[in-house]
């Protein structure tokens, strides 16, 4: 039953709330999927308070952003007819309002993680519902995991509720136990869509720009825009300022507006007055943002993209899928007959994705590791994921959270790492607090923290250095809006005086604690290039002060794979790495190959990850040494540096033609393959060898025979041999040089005439590989290329022959090719 206090006009989804409640009566989880607009969000919680099983607890409702949780509260309360924080209450990150009468919480998905950690049974509440689940955002999927496991190992009586727009609902219904679905329709009213096609050559706020002009000439009510991202909606915004109507109002919408705005942007507009929202997808579910007649979709979003080799993620502008696209529509229809200008092609609808991919499988996962390691969790095969996490995301998470000492070196949480879950934070970010406190710098570790969890307050036309961000944020000189949240953050974190107030440049300390594969050294040149500790090539834009810092810690990037930009930064004293890093320095003897001296280079060095921190010459180096220096210059020269024989090669090739038949059975060939397995191949045959002027000597194919048994050899022989006796009884070589996905088989090249008689065609490896007959004329040149010597004989040869007979009236051309002696000379010198 609901719990208004007021009459409530009817929504589809009123029409399923008798099953709903009849289902979590008779059972602990149900699915339900109801189009936008049904009314799902601010419908069912109150319909199930009064239920029997709920048993006065709680009711839990989770959703994916801070804007949606306190708009669906707020919508609730006021139905009930009384203040947020009474019967319903909401918890973000910086923003509380609940009571000991509170029986509805609406909650941001990282809050449920830190309840559930805190109380596994989560013992006051009976119900947890999963609002707007087809997002499939990382932290929706560790708290369904996490909350299903609470349900079959501690609480059997808690209810589980998911609730979706767009989703496919046969996996997460089969994750619940084969749970009840329940469909509901939509209310929505039809909708039009018009495409207006994508024009590369404009930049989409011009053309964003343009299709407002449109719509408000030739429409009515308000507009909904989505852009994929701030810096289009302020570009979007400054296109239109000068150019609306006077009754016409402009409202941005997204995640980082303080809420004050966001409110503005979804209430109606005054009477006689429009509205022009340009909005993120934030807009996209959840939200009825009042008056909107009009949707303009730009047709993409911005998505965070983890690259699990460089530690680093970046946002990048994708297309958005069909179900995205469905739903922004669908915001144009919720009072009335509305129109959509979609800004691509009516013939691109078809090439979009169903749907989005689960954030999950391109997220960094080291929040989440840490979270499941203080759940006693430490490989993700232990619980029930409806998307598993790639397994080199997390074991790149737990490289990095060992190095932050959060993990030990079983993967085991450590007394560092409850302290860093404890903040709320990032794993980053929380180890710069914790260690920040440790050394006396809390405050300016809280504010570090704050600067870099929010968007960057001054933006990148004001260059890379944090330092200046905080003194600006020290001095009030930040744009009020910005400076709220940022004081919230700091305030939360304990804005304590440090013991003693440091100098600014005990910044780069505190970010190297934080970002230690982000150190960064500057190359030679006149260019702000640098190296960074993972490895990775970074840059500093060239007019940038900063650039001119021998030492940086890189605390944004932008996650190119090559070179990365950097985006916000401080310098170093690289005292630092010697003094709170030394643990994480390396020393070891290397040899590696020196391109511009053309020799190897013996040294010792000592390290931070991939950044020399000091070498020094070895004048007398180990034989080992020198023998994985020799391997480091093949795989910096390539594989066609080796001295290769004609024989190796064709053996080489032999292989990865019986790779592409039995892969199971066979070692890869490529380049990239047998590079990374040059330990197991090649170093075996480079014992005593100390100078690569020696390595013309390497027997390449006695090192490719050893990767195989002696069994295997004599089954490669027989398979693919290396030659085949033709019809004048001379053995030929066989050419398997040619790409096995893209040629029919091995190529034998031979004069026509010596291919008398031959009446099939010869096949290989069982029958599965036809020889592939290039067919010369007497001098040489080619003829025919056939995998079919009967059709060729039948077909093409008559052809050949009328062509062939006047040009080389010596060589024999008979009719009856399969009957004729096979010869490679002469009419006069026959064989």
């Amino acid at each position: 039953m609901s719990a208004t206090n007021k009459p409530q006009p009817s929504l589809p989804i009123d029409h399923c709330l008798p099953r709903l409640q009849t289902l979590l009566a008779e059972g602990t989880a149900a699915v339900l999927q109801a189009a936008p607009g049904a009314g799902k969000t601010t419908r069912v919680p109150p319909a199930l308070l009064a239920a029997d099983w709920l048993g006065g607890r709680r009711i839990l409702m989770l959703e994916p952003r801070r804007l949606a949780a306190r708009a669906a509260a707020r919508f609730m309360a006021r139905e009930m007819g009384e203040a947020v924080g009474e019967t319903v209450g909401y918890r973000t990150r910086l923003d509380t309002q609940v009571s000991a009468r509170t029986r509805i919480e609406v909650v941001t998905e990282g809050i449920l993680t830190r309840m559930i950690q805190a109380d596994p049974e989560l013992a006051d509440y009976g119900l947890v519902i999963f609002d707007e689940f087809h997002e499939r955002s990382l932290q929706a999927d560790l708290g369904l995991a996490l909350v299903r496991e609470s349900q079959q190992a501690l609480r059997e009586d808690l209810r589980v509720l998911v609730m979706s727009a767009t989703l496919d609902c046969g996996p997460v219904a089969e994750l619940l136990n084969q749970a009840p679905v329940i469909d509901s329709p939509g209310r929505s009213f039809p909708v039009s869509s018009h495409y207006l096609g994508s024009d590369r050559q404009t930049p989409l706020p011009v053309q964003t720009a343009r299709a407002v002009q449109r719509a408000l000439s030739e429409e009515s009510g308000s507009i909904l825009v989505f852009l994929p991202g701030t810096g289009e909606i302020r570009r979007t915004a400054s296109q239109l300022k000068d150019s609306l109507p006077a009754d016409v109002e402009l409202a941005p919408l997204y995640g980082n507006l303080p809420p004050a705005e966001q409110d503005r942007a979804i209430e109606a507009p005054p009477p006689g007055r429009r509205k022009v929202v340009l909005a993120t997808n934030i807009a996209q579910t959840s939200l009825t943002i009042e008056g909107i007649r009009v949707v303009i979709d730009s047709g993409l979003e911005r998505r965070s993209a983890f690259d699990p080799n460089s530690g680093m993620s970046r946002l990048i502008t994708t297309r958005v899928s069909q179900a995205a696209a469905e739903q922004r529509q669908g915001r144009a229809g919720r009072l009335e007959p509305g129109v959509c200008f979609r800004l691509w092609s009516e013939s691109e609808q078809s090439t979009l994705a169903a749907h989005s991919p689960p954030e999950i499988l391109s997220a960094d996962l080291a929040p989440v590791v840490l979270e499941l390691a203080q759940w006693g969790c430490r490989d993700p095969k232990e619980l029930e994921w409806l998307t598993p996490p790639p397994l080199a995301h997390w074991r790149q998470a737990v490289s990095l959270l060992q190095w932050l000492d959060a993990l030990d070196e079983t993967g085991q949480i450590t007394a560092h790492g409850r302290s860093m879950l404890k903040l709320g934070l990032s794993p980053r970010l929380a180890h710069l607090v914790v260690r920040g406190r440790e050394l006396g710098l809390g405050n300016m570790a809280a504010e570090l923290a704050a600067l870099l969890s929010e968007r960057d307050p001054l933006g990148r036309e004001q260059g890379a250095d944090l330092e200046h961000r905080l003194r600006a944020l020290r001095e009030g000189q930040l744009p009020k809006a910005r400076l709220k949240p940022l004081q919230q953050t700091i305030r939360k974190l304990g804005h304590k005086a440090d013991s003693a107030e440091p100098g600014l440049e005990a910044i780069g300390r505190l970010l190297a604690l934080a970002f230690p594969d982000r150190i960064a050294r500057r190359r030679p040149g006149r260019l702000p290039r640098y190296q960074l500790s993972n490895g990775r090539g970074a840059f500093l834009a060239e007019n940038d002060p900063l650039g001119q810092a021998e030492w940086l810690v890189a605390a944004e990037l932008d996650g190119q794979a090559r070179e990365a930009r950097i985006h916000l930064a401080a310098q170093l004293d690289p005292a630092v790495i010697e003094g709170d890093l030394a643990a994480h320095i390396q020393e070891g003897d290397t040899a590696d190959w020196d391109e511009q001296r053309g020799q190897l280079i013996a040294q010792r060095e000592r390290r931070l990850g991939q950044l020399v921190l000091a070498q020094e010459r070895l004048p007398d180096p180990d034989p080992e040494i020198i023998q994985a220096g020799l391997l480091s210059a093949v795989r910096r020269k390539g594989l066609d540096a080796l001295p290769w024989t004609d024989a190796a090669r064709q053996y080489r090739a032999r292989l990865a033609w019986m790779h592409y038949l039995e892969p199971e059975h066979w070692p890869k060939m490529d380049e990239p393959s047998l590079l990374d397995s040059l330990e197991e191949w090649l170093a075996p045959f480079l014992a005593g060898y100390r100078r690569w002027s020696e390595l013309k000597t390497v027997p390449l194919l006695e090192a490719l025979k050893q990767q195989l048994s002696y069994p295997r050899q004599q089954a490669l022989e027989k398979a693919l041999p290396g030659r085949l006796t033709i019809p004048t009884g001379e053995s030929v070589r066989l050419g398997y040089e040619r790409d096995p996905a893209q040629d029919q088989g091995p190529v034998l090249a031979v004069k026509l005439q010596a291919a008398f008689g031959l009446a099939e065609t010869p096949r290989l490896a069982d029958g599965r590989l036809p020889v592939v007959f290039h067919l010369l004329s007497p001098a040489g040149r080619p003829l025919a290329v056939t995998a079919d010597l009967a059709s060729f004989w039948r077909q093409a040869y008559p052809e050949v022959r009328k062509d062939m007979r006047g040009r080389y009236p010596k060589h024999p051309w008979p009719e009856d090719p399969l009957s004729a002696t096979p010869t490679r000379r002469t009419k006069g010198r026959p064989r």
